[in-house]
C-alpha cells in the first residue's frame, strides 16, 4: 500500500522517493533490463516513464503494445528488479517527443481544440484511455504491482486554466481502474501556473534543476506544511536543438544540487537516460525553428548508449548517504565495434521513384500532411505551369516546416523559417513544366500554447507570378518500411536533387556502433529499415547511435536519404560516439 499524508508511506512506513526517468520508446527493449539494473546500482528505487499517445495509437483507432511499444514488459522488467514505478501516461507529456505525444491525426480535425473541455478531443483521450488504462491497472502496487504513483496531465499550468479538464482525466482514470495516488507536476516559481496546473485529489510537484531549498519553499506556500515535497523533474541535463550549442551541466555542480534536494523531499531525475528520438519523433520547443535533434543524451547519468558517466558515479555517491543498497550483476553483454568505412553501391533520385513508392493525392486544392493521413516525415507537392508561362517569381502561404522547390527538377531555393513566405524570383524565368516542393515536417511543438498549430506541408496556397495555383498531386511520404522496400535503385540519379543511398555491410557479431554521415547535408537514415533518426550537418550533433539489436549477423543495408543534393562515396560506422 501507497499512501500521500504528511510524507510518503509505503507500507506504513516513511518512504523517500528516489525515482530515474528512463523512457522505455527512447530504448531498444532488448536493452531494457541494462538501463534498469544500472538505474538500481546508481541506488534508485523507483523507476518513472512517460506513455507517449502518439506511439501507441498512430492512428485513429489502431493500438499498438508490442515491440518497443510493449510497456507492460517494461513494468514486469522494472518489477523483477525490486523497482517501484512512476506513470505519468498523457494524453500531453512534453518530453520534447513529436507534438508532445498527442497524435498527429488530432489535426485532420479543422476545428480541434486541445488540451481541454473541448468534445471531440475528450472523446479521443477516453477511446485511448480505455485501452491504456486496463493494461496498467493490474500493476498497481494495492493488487500486487510495483505501480505506485500516476500523473495527471503534465505541466498544465503552463498551458491552461481549465480545471474541468484535468477533472476528466482524474475521474476517466478513477472509473477505468486506477487506484493508486495521483500528482500533477508544474514550474514552482509562478504561482498562477502552479495553481493553474493543480487539481483535487492530486498531490502538486515541481518540476526544476536547482535551488532545491527555494523552490521547495514555494511549492509550501501553495499546496501547505502536511504534504511531502517533490520535484517530479530534477533537470539534471538538457536537451539540444539542431544550429545550437551542445548544453551540458557540470558533474559537480549537479551532484550539490541533488544533496540539496534530498535532504529536503523527494525526486525522480529528468532524465536518468535519456536514450534516442528514433524515427520521425524528435520534438520542438515552442520558438525553436530548426527542432531537436535525434540524440536524447540529455547529459544524463547514463548516456544514450548506456555508458556510466562521471556524473553517474558522484550521484551514486550523494545518494549512498540517504539509502542503503546493494549493487546487483549487470546481465546484459555489450559491445561497441567499427565497422569501419562503407562504400554507396547505389544511389537513385527522389523524382525518379516518387510514382513507384507513393500513391498520390490529387486536389484542386493543397492539403495539409495531416489531410492526406501522412503524419511525419515529407510530402511532395506537384503543380503544372503552362507551357506559355514564364516562372518568374513564388510565394507560399501558410506553409510549414521546410520546402526545397524545384522547376523542371533543378533546385531553385529553401524556404524555410524567416524566409518561409517572402516571394523568390528565379534567375533564369524558364515557362512550363513542373514545380516540385518537397515538404518537411521536422517535428512538432511539444511544449507551449502554439500545439493547436502544428498543421505541416502546404495550407494556403502557392502563387506563382502573383497568382494561386490550383491542381495539385500530393505525394505522401512517411518513408516507411513499405515504401523504402519499393525504391528500385536501378533508376535514374541526378546531382544536387533529394536522393536515396545504399549502403551494404557483414557483421561478425551485432555490436553498437555509431554512424557518421559527414558529407551528406541533411536527411534521415535507415538500418534494415529500421529509421535511426535524423542527421544534420549545421549539428551539433555529428553521429547517430545504432544500438546492436538492430544490427543482424551477416548482411546489413542502411539507407540514407539526403535532402539538399550534398552527399559523400562513404559512410562510417565507429565505436566512438563523438556524438558533438
Amino acid at each position: 500500500m501507497f499512501e500521500i499524508k504528511d510524507k510518503f508511506y509505503l507500507n506504513g512506513k516513511p518512504f523517500q522517493i528516489i525515482s530515474g526517468s528512463i523512457h522505455y520508446f527512447r530504448t531498444v527493449p532488448e536493452y531494457w533490463r541494462d538501463r534498469l539494473e544500472k538505474l538500481v546500482n546508481m541506488g534508485l528505487n523507483t523507476v518513472e516513464s512517460y506513455i507517449p499517445w502518439n506511439f501507441h495509437e498512430p492512428d485513429r483507432g489502431e493500438f499498438l503494445w508490442n515491440g518497443m511499444r510493449d510497456i507492460c514488459r517494461f513494468i514486469e522488467t522494472a518489477r523483477e528488479l525490486g523497482l517501484y514505478m512512476i506513470i505519468r501516461p498523457s494524453p500531453y507529456i512534453c518530453a520534447e517527443w513529436e507534438f508532445g505525444g498527442l497524435p498527429a491525426w488530432l489535426l485532420k480535425d479543422r476545428s480541434m481544440r486541445l488540451r481541454c473541455s473541448y468534445k471531440s478531443y475528450l472523446d479521443a483521450v477516453k477511446d485511448y484511455y480505455a485501452q491504456l488504462m486496463p493494461r496498467l491497472a493490474p500493476y498497481q502496487i494495492d493488487r500486487g504491482g510495483n505501480i505506485i504513483l500516476m500523473q495527471i496531465e503534465n505541466e498544465y499550468g503552463y498551458y491552461g486554466n481549465d480545471t474541468a479538464y484535468l477533472e476528466f482525466l482524474r475521474d476517466t482514470m478513477r472509473e477505468l481502474g486506477i487506484t493508486v495516488p495521483f500528482v500533477t507536476s508544474d514550474g514552482p516559481w509562478s504561482e498562477h501556473i502552479f495553481k493553474s496546473g493543480m487539481v483535487g485529489g492530486a498531490l502538486p510537484t515541481g518540476n526544476f534543476g536547482s535551488s532545491a531549498e527555494w523552490q521547495f519553499g514555494q511549492m509550501k506556500q501553495f499546496i501547505g506544511d502536511n504534504k511531502p515535497l517533490m520535484c517530479m523533474e530534477f533537470w539534471n541535463g538538457w536537451f539540444d536543438a539542431w544550429g545550437e550549442e551542445h548544453h551540458t551541466t557540470a558533474p559537480e555542480k549537479a551532484a550539490a544540487e541533488l544533496d540539496e534536494l534530498l535532504k529536503r523531499g523527494s525526486l525522480n531525475f529528468y532524465m536518468f537516460e535519456g536514450g534516442t528520438n528514433f524515427g520521425f519523433m524528435s520534438g520542438r520547443n515552442g520558438g525553436n525553428k530548426t527542432a531537436d535533434v535525434t540524440s536524447y543524451d540529455y547529459d544524463a547519468p547514463l548516456a544514450e548508449d548506456g555508458s556510466i558517466t562521471e556524473k553517474y558515479k558522484l550521484f551514486k555517491e550523494v545518494i549512498s548517504k540517504y539509502r542503503s543498497f546493494e549493487e546487483i550483476p549487470l546481465t546484459t553483454e555489450i559491445k561497441r565495434k567499427s565497422y569501419g568505412e562503407i562504400t554507396c553501391s547505389a544511389r537513385v533520385g527522389l523524382f525518379s521513384v516518387i510514382e513507384s513508392i507513393s500513391e498520390p493525392v490529387r486536389s484542386v486544392c493543397p492539403l495539409s500532411m495531416e489531410d492526406i493521413d501522412c503524419n511525419y516525415g515529407y510530402a511532395l507537392y506537384r503543380l503544372k505551369i503552362r507551357a506559355t508561362e514564364p516562372v518568374n517569381e513564388i510565394r507560399l502561404e501558410n506553409a510549414a516546416d521546410r520546402i526545397l522547390c524545384y522547376h523542371n527538377g533543378e533546385y531553385l531555393y529553401t524556404a524555410f523559417g524567416d524566409n518561409m513566405h517572402e516571394k523568390f524570383e528565379p534567375r533564369e524565368k524558364r515557362a512550363g513544366g513542373m514545380i516540385e516542393l518537397l515538404c518537411e515536417n521536422i517535428g512538432r511543438e511539444n511544449f507551449g500554447t502554439g500545439i493547436e498549430n502544428q498543421r505541416k506541408g502546404i495550407l494556403g496556397g502557392v502563387k506563382i507570378n502573383d497568382h494561386r495555383c490550383f491542381g495539385y498531386e500530393i505525394f505522401p511520404l512517411p518513408l516507411d518500411e513499405m515504401q523504402l522496400d519499393k525504391i528500385d535503385f536501378g533508376r535514374e540519379y541526378s546531382e544536387n536533387v533529394p536522393a536515396f543511398y545504399r549502403f551494404e555491410f557483414t557483421a561478425d557479431e551485432p555490436c553498437d556502433t555509431f554512424l557518421d554521415t559527414a558529407g551528406f547535408g541533411k536527411g534521415c537514415a535507415f538500418v534494415n529499415g529500421f529509421n535511426l533518426g535524423r542527421f544534420w550537418e549545421i549539428g551539433p550533433q555529428k553521429r547517430l547511435y545504432v544500438p546492436a539489436p538492430l544490427i543482424k549477423k551477416g548482411k546489413n543495408v542502411i539507407v540514407v536519404f539526403e535532402t539538399e543534393g550534398k552527399s559523400a562515396d562513404k559512410i562510417l560506422l565507429s565505436d566512438t560516439p563523438d556524438l558533438y
